[in-house]
């Protein structure tokens, strides 16, 4: 089932020495409390936490017991408290609660701050403010990169999204700067830099900044990766928009992966506990499965199963010396693959049942509709129907916004009709949500003319800072125009296809949505590489709005092996999306590429959508 290799691939880094670097940090931080202290961990750093350093590691450096960061009374007695949050001001207050609490009572304990992946000078002054500085000492744990798998890291900052490309707040760039230094000291330098959008040249920057400051570290070095990418989200919004298909991204769509794991339950394991599963290239069966499109995914486990059968009955004709090596050497290995097996078979039903449940076939053939420009009224028909039956309030807006985004705008009618019916429908606190959504530019509505001026487009150009952002929220929806049905048409992103797509042999990335469309983002991505440069793609940066935004960087290549130059590092700014990852590797496979995934957190249409809302689920 697996794509051939065309050549064979590079090898990947070893990304272990990541979770090793973070691990001694955190020891150091927590043995400078020597003895017993209780930790109290942010509810966020939980399932990151639990990947590098679990229980029995706290427990051996005197941690006793371990609390939530929560809104509830404190029944700690140790003499030392040692907090490791996010840097965030409600955290900050939470912290002074418990101290002022303390001060009141006439207890006096020691307190450790510990912020990752780094301190904000805000948090500093809030505990100023709350007269408390004196009493805490801080410190950073600059864990800022979670191997979630071989091919896979995660800085697990969620909140980039929403902080950059709604707030214009620009405080997680020196961690995402601070990351690729980090990666560029272990496994660098990286030859050739390419990138594009507003944020990508801001990290690149100050990512390059940090370098000369440290000038030498890699001086001298055979680089291990060729090429790196650094790609904004918002430059390929519909791809994050659409449905997943590929059997990761539905198992993340219908179950949430978190952390690189997921919890299954009652209803998959066929039991009456729910189970915590990892997901990555060590669960061989789920190693198999997780690039294919789901129509192929019941097909090879029902097959997978057949060969698992036929090696248990191996056993019937066996003599004694035979039945102990197979229950030696084969059986453990054998049960574990069944075990394995059944999980997915049991997601894939659930998955089925749901699907069935929301009509999954009509909403794909809307989406589709949507991505070739088809039947706009039919499916603008269809969402309202979504709406009015109220199927679900995030899944009516990613709808609206994927509508909005293909067509460049929603006619004014179509706004104003399908707004206030959503208003009637899912109850007017949305209001704010859709305000949201207009300023970045996910759901707008098209202008008078809408065509950009030749002064409306030097004023977006003299105001491009996001921080003079309130001025230009007047032209922001016009300078943000998606552009998406030429762009498509320049990259040939709607595959022309005669008679049916073969989604068991895909022949081009599209297969990842059912040969529908070609993810944005990774087509950008392939034709950079091959070009080594953004020549030739002027009008697509254009239509992008990232003029100023796409750079290229190239050193001598004289150090670099052509195994390096064929390992490629890929920076998603914003979250990334299964999809995209599964139609990278895809591309890697038919060019002898690989390509390594470093994102700021793994998204789906969902997460966007909740980033962007103002009710809370």
């Amino acid at each position: 089932m697996a794509f051939p290799h065309r050549l064979d691939a590079p090898e990947l880094p070893d990304f272990s020495m990541l979770k090793r670097l973070a691990r001694d940090q955190l020891i150091y931080l927590l043995e400078q409390l020597p003895g017993k202290k209780d930790l109290f961990i942010e509810a966020d750093l939980m399932s990151p936490l639990d990947r590098i350093a679990n229980v029995s590691i706290l427990k051996q450096h005197e941690v006793d017991k371990l609390y939530k960061v929560e809104n509830k009374p404190v029944l700690s007695s140790n003499e030392q408290l040692c907090f490791l949050v996010r840097p965030r001001i409600k955290n900050m207050r939470y912290i002074a609660s418990l101290v002022n609490a303390d001060k009141v009572a006439g207890r006096t304990r020691k307190y450790k701050v510990i912020f990752s992946p780094q301190k904000f000078y805000a948090c500093e002054m809030v505990l100023e403010e709350e007269g408390i500085y004196g009493d805490v000492s801080c410190d950073e744990w600059a864990f800022s990169l979670l191997p979630l798998d071989v091919d896979l890291l995660s800085m697990e900052l969620p909140e980039f999204f929403r902080d950059y490309f709604l707030e214009g707040d620009q405080r997680w760039i020196n961690t995402v700067a601070q990351a690729l230094h980090l990666l560029s000291t272990l496994y660098g330098p990286f030859p050739n830099c390419y990138g594009i959008g507003r944020c990508a040249k801001m990290a690149y920057e100050l990512w390059r900044k940090l370098e000369e400051e440290e000038d030498g570290e890699t001086k001298g070095r055979r680089p291990e990766i060729g090429h790196i990418f650094l790609l904004d989200r918002d430059v390929d919004f519909v791809t994050a928009l659409c449905s997943q298909v590929v059997y990761e991204g539905l198992v993340d769509d219908t179950f949430r992966i978190k952390c690189g794991s997921v919890d299954f339950g009652p209803e998959v394991t066929s039991s009456d506990k729910s189970l915590k599963v990892l997901l990555n290239a060590e669960d061989k069966v789920f190693h198999e499965i997780r690039n294919e499109h789901f129509s192929n995914v019941f097909g090879f486990l029902s097959q997978k199963a057949r060969n698992l059968q036929a090696q248990y009955d191996r056993r019937r004709g066996m003599d004694i010396k035979q039945m102990k090596n197979f229950v030696s050497q084969e059986l453990k290995g054998l049960k574990q693959e069944h075990r394995l097996l059944s999980l997915h078979i049991g997601a894939c039903e659930s998955i089925m049942k749901k699907k069935t449940k929301q009509d999954f076939q009509e909403l794909i053939k809307t989406e589709h509709a949507l991505l070739e420009g088809f039947n706009i009224r039919e499916s603008t028909s269809y969402i309202e129907e979504h709406i009015d039956r109220q199927v679900s309030p995030i899944e009516s807006l990613r709808l609206m916004c994927l509508l909005s985004i293909t067509e460049n705008g929603l006619i004014p009618k179509d706004y104003r009709s399908l707004k206030t019916q959503y208003l009637q429908s899912y109850g007017p606190e949305h209001l704010l949500t859709f305000s949201n959504l207009r300023r970045a530019g996910l759901l707008t509505e098209q202008g008078p003319g809408d065509t950009l001026t030749a002064v409306e487009s030097k004023v977006s150009k003299l105001v491009t800072d996001k921080a003079a952002g309130k001025i230009t929220d007047a032209f922001s929806s016009l300078a943000k125009r998606s552009n998406f049905r030429a762009i498509s048409k320049k990259l040939n992103l709607i595959p022309r296809v005669d008679g049916e797509y073969d989604l068991k042999v895909p022949r081009d990335m599209a297969y990842v949505f059912s040969g529908a469309y070609v993810p944005l983002s990774c087509r950008i991505i392939e034709q950079v590489l091959e070009r080594r440069s953004w020549q030739g793609l002027d009008e697509v940066v254009r239509l992008l709005n990232c003029g100023d935004f796409a750079f290229t960087d190239m050193t001598k290549e004289d150090k670099a092996s052509s195994e390096s130059l064929r390992l490629i590092l890929v920076v998603f700014l914003g979250g990334c999306t299964f999809s995209e990852i599964s139609a990278l590797r895809f591309l890697g496979r038919e060019k002898g590429y690989r390509f390594i995934f470093l994102t700021t957190a793994v998204t789906n249409s969902a997460r966007l959508m909740e980033a962007m809302s103002e009710v809370k689920a």
